[in-house]
């Protein structure tokens, strides 16, 4: 992209230059937060996997010095700043962190003997090389405990970069997690894992190179690291508030938080250190309510009455409030206030959003018209980074009113290639509708540029000289814009339209993550993958028999859906899986042939071409399909 990639035109440029004199850029405060505690960097900062790929390069950042480019929003440009500063802090005696070795940050709480481990990162490899460093300068620290504070993959898969499955099963090293964690974790990885990887690529900007007129940041940190994602499953799972648990002489009370930035997530005060850690529900960003990568829709009335306790909960007996994302915030006043600011903004969103609704706005009329209030505004850690005021606006329209805005002609829409052939039509043939976004381009008026074009670019995907000014359009799009993954998402974009697609680095549903899906979740996990008309006129009848628990379950292909029950059968079926519970998951690990399932430990008693013909139906998801073309 880089041979390929323009400046800036006059009009952002312009942009830029009304930010840098509008907002408070002398206020230093977050800098010195972020440097705060400062014991090592990790010199040089890239890590690698068994066979020498770089995994993690954090030192792809160093451009980022200096005054911004026009190519990249002024304040977004400081944000990465921030979240680039890499290596080992005092957070307060007896508790560390590592930031800069990966999309999070890892935490280490000193216990008696050992070391208690908070969110190992994404990746085995990130995870070992963040111990490594925190042993480096704190002795040879065994690990004594892992907590997860919620379900996010870069929050848990690099657990076996810290510890073993050996030792967490010999009880050796506990594992704590908020209650619903592994399904949570699992479903979230696997059921729409494909299409959720796919545009990932996309949000962290995957293919662009790094500086100036690429990828810059994600705002909640740099990018994802894209070594091997491990999963070790909980053995204590927390499930009130109030909860107390000491592992290794360290005191934990936890607050659950369940439904706000993760289904399954917890906040923990530490009474002896009078530190909090607040997850991922207060951070010096505007969070997602919906990822661009997808998810389901989170509550930002829940999150902002979450807060609301904890301020009442640990307020007082808080000195020191650190994240598993950006830099920590020191004295009780400051994290007092900081705690409000991120409740008031959550809870205006939300707020705000229903009064707009039930004046019959629509979700996109409420994104264009609604702004935070100027003392929310005047906040950095309110700022757009990694979520936006626009999209998550339209994400509390999604989450009460669906899709639909009640407006009879969107009941029925063409699909984009339908509607744009149509479009371009109307508007006088591809040709004319180019000459005039270039106009539209011209004058700065993008967003109106990529609307059109786009119809023409659905209408004929192979008209060059739409898919170049589209590019480019995409191309000031992301260069203007405060939220790091909507420059990705652009700049993204324009990588596609000029070089075509490009593949999905991180695999999320690994097998680690498959061999942790519960027999039901992994039978729902095939059925998302059943081609419904290529199965309409099978009926199949599969049993499957745990020996390790004594349980039992009939598997049904009928009518196209793949359905399960542990309810007896009067019926035989057509073919018998014996196995346990750990072997069970080879069955989604690849093809169900009689062969590979004996392979893996799963003995067949039956007409096993049942088993051929169920995997004949299965339709596994595309991780390189394409997204701003047809």
């Amino acid at each position: 992209m880089t041979s390929a990639a323009k400046p800036a035109q006059p009009f952002v440029a312009r942009q830029q230059a009304v930010l840098r004199e509008r907002l408070p850029f002398a206020d230093r405060q977050d800098f010195e937060d972020a440097a705060r505690g400062l014991i090592t960097r990790r010199e040089p900062n890239a890590v690698t996997d068994e066979d020498g790929r770089v995994v993690w390069d954090n030192d792809t950042y160093a451009f980022l010095a200096g005054d911004a480019p026009d190519t990249v929003n002024p304040s977004l440009w400081r944000q990465c700043q921030l979240v680039a500063e890499q290596g080992l802090f005092e957070v307060v005696e007896g508790i560390y962190q590592v930031r800069g070795l990966d999309l999070s940050n890892v935490t280490f709480v000193e216990g008696a003997t050992g070391v208690v481990v908070i969110d190992p990162l994404l990746s085995v490899e990130t995870a070992a090389a963040a111990l490594a460093l925190y042993r480096e300068h704190r002795g040879d620290r065994p690990v004594t405990g892992v907590v997860y504070t919620h379900s996010h993959i870069d929050h848990f898969a690099g657990v076996k970069g810290v510890t073993t499955q050996e030792d967490v099963d010999a009880g050796r090293v506990p594992v704590l997690a908020p209650e619903g964690f592994t399904g949570h974790a699992v479903a979230e990885n696997v059921y729409a894992g494909t299409a959720m990887a796919r545009r990932a690529a996309y949000m962290y900007g995957a293919a662009l190179p790094r500086g100036p007129r690429g990828q810059v940041g994600a705002g909640l940190g740099q990018t994802t690291a894209t070594g091997t994602v491990s999963l070790i499953a909980p053995t204590v799972e927390i499930t009130t508030t109030g909860q107390e648990e000491t592992v290794d002489g360290v005191r934990m009370v936890f607050q659950m938080a369940p439904d706000t930035e993760a289904p399954s997530e917890m906040l923990i005060h530490f009474p002896g250190l009078r530190a909090l850690c607040a997850a991922e529900d207060a951070t010096h960003t505007l969070h997602n309510l919906l990822t661009l990568r997808g998810a389901v829709v989170r509550d930002p009335h829940n999150w902002s009455q979450y807060l609301t306790e904890c301020i009442g909960l640990f307020g007082d007996t808080t000195d020191v409030a650190f994240a598993s994302h950006h830099w920590p915030t020191w004295g009780q006043d400051r994290v007092k206030h900081f705690l409000s600011v991120q409740r008031d903004l959550y809870g205006y969103l939300h707020d705000q959003t229903l009064r707009l609704i039930n004046k019959g706005w629509t979700g996109t009329e409420i994104a264009e018209h609604l702004q935070l209030p100027p003392a929310l505004e005047k906040e950095w850690s309110t700022h757009g980074y990694y979520g936006s005021v626009s999209h998550n606006l339209k994400a509390v329209y999604q989450r009460y009113m669906g899709w639909f805005d009640g407006n009879p002609a969107h009941l029925w829409q063409h699909t984009p290639t339908e509607a744009g052939r149509r479009y371009v039509e109307f508007m006088g043939g591809a040709d004319a509708v180019v000459d005039k976004a270039r106009t539209c381009f011209e004058a700065g008026d993008l967003r109106w540029a990529a609307e059109v074009l786009n119809h023409v670019v659905f209408a004929q995907p192979g008209h060059a000289a739409a898919r170049e000014l589209l590019a480019d359009t995409y191309e000031q799009l992301g260069y203007g814009a405060e939220n790091g993954t909507w420059r990705n998402f652009y700049l993204s974009g324009a990588v596609e339209l000029r070089e075509g697609r490009f593949g999905t680095p991180t695999v999320t549903a690994s097998a680690d993550i498959i061999a942790n899906l519960s027999p039901r979740l992994l039978f729902d996990a095939l059925a998302v993958q059943i081609d419904g008309p290529k199965a309409w006129d099978e009926h199949i009848a599969v049993d499957v028999v745990l020996t390790d628990t004594g349980e039992e379950y009939r598997l049904r292909l009928a009518n196209g859906v793949l359905t399960h029950t542990d309810a007896p059968q009067r019926d035989a079926a057509d073919v018998t899986l014996t196995t346990t519970t750990r072997q069970l998951p080879a069955l989604a690990l690849g093809s169900p042939t009689p062969e590979a399932l004996a392979e893996a430990g799963i003995r067949t008693d039956g007409d096993t071409t049942a088993l051929a013909r169920l995997a004949a139906v299965l339709d596994p998801g595309d991780r390189d399909f394409p997204i701003v073309t047809p």
